[in-house]
């Protein structure tokens, strides 16, 4: 059986006794107005997926944000992620966990003068543990988890706030990204979906079909609830922003703010790029989404073995849009030929995101 996200990240966090769940000992355990998830997988399944209780929490003008940023070898980009984050006047900290660098990115970091920089040490322990490490020291009520080699746009950390204040329910609010390349320069034409709408409320259901938020830097997590879901799972490799996006919908709602606040490089470097990972990389967070008590006990019984396909075709999907991307054409036919024959009704809508993929939308 695997570990728990609960113990494989945060551990032996302060009791949170105000809302409606509580962190003892790194496990998840029920208030009073909401019993666990072991609880309620022992329910009928006609019961199963009652919603959690939520409680209206409050944002203010003046509202605490701690930007977490894990580094490895980024010194080409760090500086401008940096002057990115640290422009955001709601911004009150950045965090850098620099996890073993061997170049300048370090040097760089401590080279920028601004008092809400902090660094940190994680030697190569991961991605992940790196994120859980700056949200552990992070005194932020919201935290946003930026990649290091990705920039802010202006004006985004305001606008999810505002986003927030309008949800007072939400444990995360997120926005849209663009693309651009290695130098900067922008290649996504994803204005052009200015007026999509993406979901807010109960989205678990969403979500668990497929990861729409993509970037966790595009998302502001509720610093409580993120500790309390137990951070990120250090045992996944990809994909642990999605299971734990997931955790965190599966005990509160989300915000959509339908503006682009991201510029996310696509580089050759860039882990998730489809020159080195295909969709077999990602197929272990889909058992971890699928095997994790506390993201089952929200969905309905009966949906689960087709929400585990929908996510399969979604993550080939993505597979073959990385692909197109990087002029892996051979390798997206090859994708979209699996995706075929997974279901044949899944194929021409993954078919129109992969071509849109190849004008940047």
């Amino acid at each position: 059986m695997r570990v728990s996200c609960a113990h494989a990240g945060l551990v032996d966090r302060p009791r949170y006794q105000r809302g409606t769940w509580v962190l003892v000992n790194g496990s998840l355990k029920a208030s009073r107005s909401l019993i666990t998830a072991e609880e309620v997988l022992e329910l009928p399944a006609a019961s199963r997926a009652a919603a959690p209780a939520r409680f209206p929490l409050q944002v203010g003008s003046t509202t605490p944000v701690s930007v977490v940023i894990p580094a490895k070898n980024v010194a080409a980009y760090v500086g401008e992620t940096l002057a990115s984050a640290l422009a955001q006047r709601e911004v009150t900290e950045v965090i850098v966990v620099d996890d073993g660098s061997d170049d300048e990115t370090v040097a760089i970091v401590r080279g920028m003068r601004d008092p809400r920089l902090h660094l940190f040490r994680n030697d190569s322990a991961g991605v992940s543990a790196a994120r859980n490490l700056g949200a552990r020291q992070a005194s932020g009520e919201w935290l946003l988890f930026l990649d290091a080699d990705d920039r802010l746009r202006p004006g985004a950390v305001a606008a999810l706030l505002a986003a927030a204040r309008g949800a007072p329910r939400a444990v995360l609010v997120y926005g849209d990204y663009n693309t651009i390349d290695s130098e900067g320069r922008q290649i996504g034409r994803r204005g052009l979906l200015k007026g999509r709408r993406k979901p807010s409320g109960d989205v678990l259901t969403r979500l668990a079909a497929g990861n729409f938020i993509v970037n966790g830097g595009i998302a502001l997590a509720r610093a409580e609830a993120f500790r309390a879901i137990g951070g990120f799972d250090t045992s996944l490799k990809y994909c642990e922003d999605w299971h734990c996006w997931c955790r965190l919908a599966a005990i509160g709602e989300f915000a959509f703010a339908p503006e682009l606040l991201l510029d996310y490089r696509l580089h050759t470097a860039n882990t998730m790029n489809a020159a080195v990972r295909t969709p077999k990389d990602f197929f272990p967070a889909i058992a971890r989404v699928f095997d994790d008590g506390l993201i089952l006990a929200r969905l309905p019984e009966h949906m689960t073995a087709g929400l585990r396909l929908a996510a399969e075709i979604h993550l080939v999907t993505y597979s073959a849009m990385q692909a197109i991307r990087f002029g892996r054409y051979r390798q997206a036919f090859a994708y979209l030929a699996m995706i075929g024959r997974q279901s044949l009704k899944s194929l021409p809508r993954s078919a129109i995101r992969v071509a849109l993929a190849r004008f940047g939308i």
